[in-house]
């Protein structure tokens, strides 16, 4: 690793950024545009640190930024999430190579499911009206903290 320090702090500050999206996504059901894009601003930072070339490392991030957000804009087109869960995941699929963003996303996903069955099952204990509102940003941020984990706790990562 070329600048460990740096790279040890852009990614304590992607956590912080993470978990400050779970807090936001259970208190008011938003994750805040600022967020995203301060993630998504930091990563060219972190490929620097991480001393990736321009091509073809760089360029396939942004591909998988793109190609993420993308698919999950779709996902919001159909009512299935969040704009800011969106964004969230354009910005942390520029931080992590094409097999970890799929790693993400399968924990994401299963996360997702159990937070899913906890929400329904408050929503109708307590008998709230309307449709339960799944707080989908802390699925996603518990599943790209496991990477970011991984790089502090386990030096073979």
């Amino acid at each position: 690793m070329e600048n460990g320090p740096l790279v040890y702090g852009l990614l304590a500050a992607l956590a912080i950024a993470l978990l400050h999206a779970a807090y936001t996504d259970i208190v008011r059901r938003e994750i805040e545009d600022w967020l995203n894009a301060g993630i998504a601003l930091a990563a060219p930072v972190f490929w620097w640190a991480c001393g990736l070339s321009f091509w073809p490392d760089m360029a396939l991030q942004l591909a998988l930024g793109a190609g993420v957000f993308v698919f999950f804009a779709l996902m919001f087109a159909i009512g299935a999430m969040g704009g800011g869960d969106v964004k969230l995941l354009g910005a942390i699929a520029l931080w992590f190579p094409w097999a970890e963003m799929a790693r993400i996303t399968i924990i994401m996903s299963l996360i997702g499911a159990v937070l899913t069955v906890m929400v329904v099952a408050v929503h109708k204990v307590r008998r709230s009206p309307g449709r339960p509102e799944v707080p989908y940003g802390v699925a996603i941020a518990m599943a790209a903290l496991w990477p970011v984990g991984e790089r502090f706790f386990n030096h073979f990562a």
